[in-house]
């Protein structure tokens, strides 16, 4: 079972994340962050990972922290789960719709984190979420996670449906990248022989 616990711990918050990638989309989300808790259970429905997600943060001074912290864990715990990555996918890309917005995600897990991220809101809040937070979470997440990461809103206007685009593209992404590929077999999908 490729599965990982992180727990993360510092002045601004108290992260604790349980990940596995072979699950069924099952999800536990508590971070303070309402519109945040949707996006995590949106992403582990769609990936079919099972996700638990405990975080005590300082909201009293805003959501960044709890934001950040969530997805570098989140990350950590996402590479870990996948250890020396044989027999996996790897690429993977998809283009999401939702209603009128389309978001196009590609992912390599490639050990070399990068991310592009091509995607503006036109507002700066989502109920009482800020949406430039959206990015953070892609920003904290990939680079942790050790993966190439492109995301790019094609066309959309309403900023929720464009952050959900983001969030089920990338799950739905990540369910094919992770997934063991029989031709592979125990073989690491590199010619370094490394990822």
């Amino acid at each position: 079972m490729r599965a990982a616990t992180v727990e993360r711990r510092t002045r601004e918050t108290d992260v604790f994340v349980s990940l596995n990638l072979d699950g069924a989309g099952q999800a536990e989300i508590a971070t303070g962050v309402g519109f945040f808790d949707h996006m995590l259970d949106l992403f582990a429905r769609h990936a079919l990972f099972d996700l638990k997600v405990k975080v005590t943060g300082d909201l009293h001074i805003d959501q960044h922290h709890t934001v950040e912290d969530t997805g570098i864990a989140l990350g950590e715990a996402f590479r870990k789960a996948l250890g020396d990555k044989r027999g996996i996918t790897r690429y993977a890309d998809v283009h999401l719709p939702m209603d009128e917005t389309l978001t196009r995600v590609a992912v390599d897990i490639s050990g070399r984190p990068f991310l592009v991220f091509r995607t503006a809101f036109a507002r700066e809040k989502i109920g009482n979420f800020d949406t430039e937070l959206v990015r953070e979470w892609f920003q904290a997440f990939a680079i942790n996670a050790g993966l190439t990461l492109h995301v790019e809103t094609l066309y959309g206007e309403n900023a929720h449906h464009i952050a959900e685009s983001g969030f089920k593209g990338l799950a739905r992404a990540l369910r094919k990248a992770v997934s063991l590929d029989p031709r592979e077999g125990e073989r690491i999908p590199s010619t370094k022989g490394t990822l």
